[in-house]
């Protein structure tokens, strides 16, 4: 119906397929048009691999989820430490694989809230085991072996750029020529890397001009770091619902986001 805040709205998703669903739903709800194109593929790693790396390390005190994708790759290398998750979403996965959360942020959304947490600020001679991917973040092992922690990573999963077809790319290209592409969405600066990477030149000129939503601070610096003169917008949160808060607040402004 037009009298949706997001009636006329193109959106363009980029989150993994498997986790985009949310998102193009609440979009849709608000008469939004949402156009996927994942930007990172998630694999997990070698089973036989991953079960020998955690064979190896000590039994954890704490064992910290950075991502859905780690609970769904890790559950089972909890090892009955204590449970810490960075984020809502990550919570959710926990409690639905059947585990309790021990420690989540109550604060924010990112590395830095769950290092405020008061269990997180003793952990001197402390055994941390961190569940993420092949690669990420140095900041929570950073702060928590300065704490007095030993903090052990143990990769269960890894981001891979995704293969898109030339057809695809040309159909996103002709509907952004179209002005149907008004906002993308980000919510890593690994997406943001990689969409740069898998754009087609001319799209990859409009990133300057076309409003980029994402709930992180860090997307928010990389984005302008990138490009000086766009306007990425913050998200209170990283949920479907935060994000298309965000979107119908940059519509609403004067200059609106449709054409």
């Amino acid at each position: 119906m037009a009298d949706r805040p997001l009636h006329g709205v193109g959106v363009l998703v980029t989150r993994p397929r498997t986790q985009a669903t949310e998102l193009v739903d609440a979009i849709e709800a608000q008469g939004g048009t949402a156009y996927c194109l994942p930007v990172i593929d998630i694999a997990p790693l070698d089973e036989l691999d991953v079960r020998a790396a955690a064979k190896a390390l000590d039994k954890p005190d704490f064992v910290i989820f950075v991502s859905r994708n780690a609970v769904e790759y890790g559950i089972e290398y909890a090892d009955n430490g204590k449970v810490a998750a960075i984020g809502p979403a990550t919570a959710r996965a926990i409690e639905k694989a059947g585990r309790i959360v021990d420690i989540r942020s109550t604060a924010g959304y990112d590395s830095e809230h769950l290092l405020a947490e008061p269990p997180l600020l003793d952990v001197a001679g402390k055994r941390v085991r961190i569940l993420r991917g092949s690669a990420g973040r140095e900041l929570l092992a950073d702060e928590l072996r300065s704490r007095g922690a030993k903090v052990d990573y143990l990769s269960v999963y890894e981001r891979r750029l995704p293969a898109i077809s030339a057809d695809t790319l040309a159909d996103l290209e002709s509907r952004w020529r179209q002005h149907q592409i008004n906002v993308i969405t980000i919510m890593s600066v690994q997406s943001l890397v990689n969409l740069t990477k898998l754009l087609p030149a001319w799209c990859c000129g409009q990133l300057e001009s076309t409003p980029l939503v994402t709930p992180a601070g860090r997307v928010l610096k990389e984005a302008l770091d990138r490009y000086p003169a766009s306007r990425p917008i913050l998200a209170p949160g990283p949920g479907a619902d935060d994000m298309v808060r965000a979107i119908i607040a940059l519509q609403s402004t004067d200059s609106g986001i449709a054409s």
